[in-house]
C-alpha cells in the first residue's frame, strides 16, 4: 500500500498527498474488505469504487482533493487491492451488497457514491437491490448505464488472428491502454501487479454479469437523487439520452481522455465532482 501510494504521487507533480487511514471490515459472507479513509470524519462522505481488478489507490489524486472538504472512503472490492481473494462472490449482486455493507459501516448519513468502470455496475447493483435511501447522490464514470444506444459490439477475431497473448501481457496492455497521457513506468508496473493479484478465472467472471442491459437502466431511473454521468465519446449518446430523460441527471464529456479519465485529467475531474457535490448534493 505505501509503495503504491508513493508511486502514484509520481504522476501528480507538486501534489502533496494527505494522510490516509487503512481499515478492514468483514462482509456477511465472511470476506475481509479493505478501505482507505481520509478527511474529517464529521464531514459528508464520498465513497469511491474502482473498476475491474483495480485497487482503491488509483483514486489517490481524488482522495487528496476531496478530503480537503469531505470525508472520503475508497473501497478495495473483493479480490482487489488489499481485500481478501474471496473464493466466490464475483457477481453483481454480491459486489453491490459489499458496497452497501461499507456504507453501513460509515454511519447513518447518506453518502455520495462514485463508481468508475465496473464500479458503475456494482454501484447500480447496490441501488437495484437496496434502493437509494443511503445515498445523497451518484457519480458514474465511463461505463454503460443501460441507456440507448448500446455500446457497439466488439468485432469477432479474424479467421487467421494470432492466439491471445499470455494473461500477464494482456493485463499489462490493458493497464497501459487506459491512459491517453504518459504515466510513470514504475507506477504502471505497480498498477499491473495489483491487477494481476486477482486470479484470472475470477477476473474473467467480472467481464460479463448475467443480467440484461435493462437491469442497470432500471436501477438508475429508480433514483431521484442527483446523478452525474462522466464519459468519453464512446458513451456520449447514452449521456445525451440520460440528460434528456432523467430529471436529476447531468453529464460531462471528456473528449480526449483515456478510460481512466480521472488520472488523465485529474484537475478537471476533481473540480467537476466537487462542483456537483456543492451545487446538487450538499448545497450550502
Amino acid at each position: 500500500m505505501k509503495l503504491c501510494c508513493a508511486l502514484l504521487c509520481l504522476s501528480a507533480a507538486a501534489h502533496a498527498a494527505v494522510p490516509t487511514r487503512d481499515h478492514f471490515f468483514k462482509t456477511t459472507d465472511g470476506v475481509r474488505l479493505h478501505w482507505i479513509e481520509a478527511g474529517p470524519p464529521a464531514a459528508p462522505t464520498i465513497v469511491l469504487v474502482p473498476g475491474w481488478a483495480m485497487p482503491a489507490w488509483i483514486f489517490q489524486h481524488q482522495i487528496d482533493a476531496f478530503s480537503r472538504s469531505y470525508h472520503v472512503a475508497a473501497l478495495d472490492p473483493r479480490g482487489q487491492g488489499e481485500s481478501d481473494l474471496a473464493p466466490s462472490g464475483y457477481v453483481h449482486d454480491r459486489r453491490g451488497a459489499d458496497i452497501g455493507e461499507l456504507i453501513a459501516q460509515l454511519g447513518p448519513r447518506p453518502v455520495l457514491l462514485l463508481g468508475w468502470s465496473l464500479g458503475v455496475l456494482d454501484s447500480l447493483a447496490y441501488i437495484h437491490a437496496q434502493g437509494d435511501s443511503h445515498i445523497a447522490g451518484l457519480v458514474l464514470v465511463d461505463n454503460s448505464v443501460g441507456e440507448d444506444p448500446p455500446p457497439p459490439p466488439r468485432p469477432p477475431p479474424a479467421k487467421n488472428a494470432p492466439p491471445p497473448p499470455p494473461w500477464e501481457k494482456f493485463v499489462a496492455r490493458f493497464v497501459r491502454g487506459m491512459f491517453a497521457t504518459p504515466q510513470p513506468a514504475p507506477w504502471l508496473d505497480a498498477l499491473t501487479e495489483a491487477v494481476l493479484r486477482l486470479p484470472k478465472q475470477d477476473a474473467r467472471k467480472l467481464w460479463a454479469y448475467p443480467v440484461p442491459r435493462t437491469y442497470w437502466k432500471e436501477a438508475l431511473y429508480a433514483t431521484a437523487k442527483p446523478v452525474l454521468y462522466i464519459v468519453r465519446p464512446r458513451f456520449a449518446a447514452q449521456a445525451a439520452n440520460l440528460a434528456a430523460h432523467h430529471p436529476a441527471a447531468e453529464t460531462i464529456l471528456f473528449a480526449t481522455a483515456g478510460h481512466a479519465l480521472f488520472v488523465d485529467e485529474p484537475g478537471r475531474f476533481d473540480q467537476a465532482v466537487l462542483d456537483f457535490a456543492q451545487r446538487r448534493v450538499w448545497p450550502k
